[in-house]
């Protein structure tokens, strides 16, 4: 079973938002997932930029003009 934990970021600047998702997902187990909500523009294009880097898997799963939400899975841990 897949557990969910959040991380609300938005008007967090950058590059705060990177280092807190990756604290965040260093805490996580195995296949427990991370729904982060982050501002568009910079905030945002850096963080999908360093989670592709980094090999996460994620899905954008809202989005408006002012935030998007992703769920970022965490299956790199054994």
């Amino acid at each position: 079973m897949t557990s969910l934990k959040h991380l609300d970021l938005k008007s967090v600047p950058c590059p705060l938002n990177v280092v807190k998702i990756k604290l965040a997902l260093e805490k996580l187990s195995k296949n427990e997932e991370l729904i982060v909500e982050l501002d568009k523009g910079e905030p945002e294009e850096m963080v999908l930029n360093n989670l592709i880097e980094m090999g996460c898997l994620f899905k954008q799963i809202k989005e408006n003009e002012k935030f998007i939400k992703i769920k970022i899975l965490n299956e790199n841990k054994q």
